[in-house]
């Protein structure tokens, strides 16, 4: 039942979707059958539909939350896109992407500016250095605004992890700075095309592109040569002997996952959030599936 599994999934999230949006996120391009399987959920009370609005709980309040962090998230996209220019600016940096909630059409009070950042091969940790210390000294070390946890480099554009929760995020990823680095990247992960299939592809004719500043021209004069690759290895290791030790809880396997530290890859996830999705959409669509007896063919589930 892919309409059932859309609908849980975006539910984890408290974020009821439209039919439009449920057979976009799904990887069944049958309308027809989408739109049967949605109202075989609302005759058994699976589901729930709020003004066109479906989810798998009995309460309107979310249709309103949904509404209300849409219309704050089309307010604050300016200050995000004027956000994203300047991290454009930084040495290194190629490609300037929002991802999270915000990329989604969606921000609250609580919410951030999620970034995924795309940098120059062997420079990854001395871009995300100079990003984290702007935030640091500059920011006050403040997040809402700024939250760079996620780099890759141009060298090695394929996310390794390939699931529903990394392709979800690669297809309502929004790119703002670097053309062509980010249509690069498409190309590279391209596995994540069957998850949706009847997803409009990511418009790439609006995306930014600028000049880096004198500063980042200076720097990345300085450090071009053996000198940055030296420095940039050594930024990755204390990086991540730090990590290792403010983290010792996690797994080393969810550490691996959740704070990879690659030459090629950055992440600070420390809550996990891929893992604890993944694993409570599988939990929740067997409950639904066996409370209701509801029957769905393989290719679909």
């Amino acid at each position: 039942m892919s309409a059932l599994k859309t609908i849980l999934y975006f539910s984890l999230f408290k974020y009821p979707l439209t039919r439009t949006e449920i057979f976009q996120f799904s990887n069944n391009t049958n309308q027809k059958e989408i739109d049967s399987e949605i109202d075989l959920l609302l005759d058994k009370g699976v589901i729930f539909n709020f003004d066109g609005f479906y989810i798998d709980v009995n309460d309107s309040d979310r249709i309103e939350r949904r509404l209300k962090g849409n219309e704050m998230a089309r307010n604050i996209m300016p200050k995000a896109i004027k956000v994203s220019k300047r991290i454009a600016k930084f040495p290194y940096v190629k490609g300037v992407c929002l991802s999270g909630a915000l990329s989604k059409g969606f921000y609250d009070d609580d919410g951030d500016f999620d970034f995924f950042i795309i940098t120059k091969p062997n420079r990854l940790w001395i871009a995300r250095t100079l990003l984290v210390l702007y935030k640091k000294v500059f920011l006050l070390n403040s997040k809402k605004y700024f939250c760079v946890n996620y780099f890759i480099s141009t060298d090695k554009l394929e996310i390794a992890e390939q699931n529903l929760f990394t392709a979800t995020e690669i297809a309502t990823l929004i790119p703002l700075y670097g053309t062509a680095t980010f249509e690069a990247f498409l190309k590279e992960n391209t596995w994540a095309l069957p998850y949706f299939p009847n997803k409009p592809t990511t418009k790439t004719s609006t995306i930014r592109d600028t000049e880096k500043s004198a500063l980042s021209k200076l720097i990345q004069k300085i450090f071009n040569g053996s000198l940055g690759l030296k420095l940039d290895k050594f930024l990755q290791k204390i990086t991540l002997k730090k990590w290792i030790k403010k983290f010792k809880h996690l797994e080393k396997e969810d550490f691996d996952i959740a704070m990879k530290s690659t030459r090629h890859v950055s992440k600070h996830h420390p809550q996990n959030y891929q893992n604890k999705v993944t694993t409570r959409l599988e939990e929740r669509y067997n409950e639904v599936i066996k409370q209701y007896n509801l029957k769905y063919p393989e290719k679909h589930a």
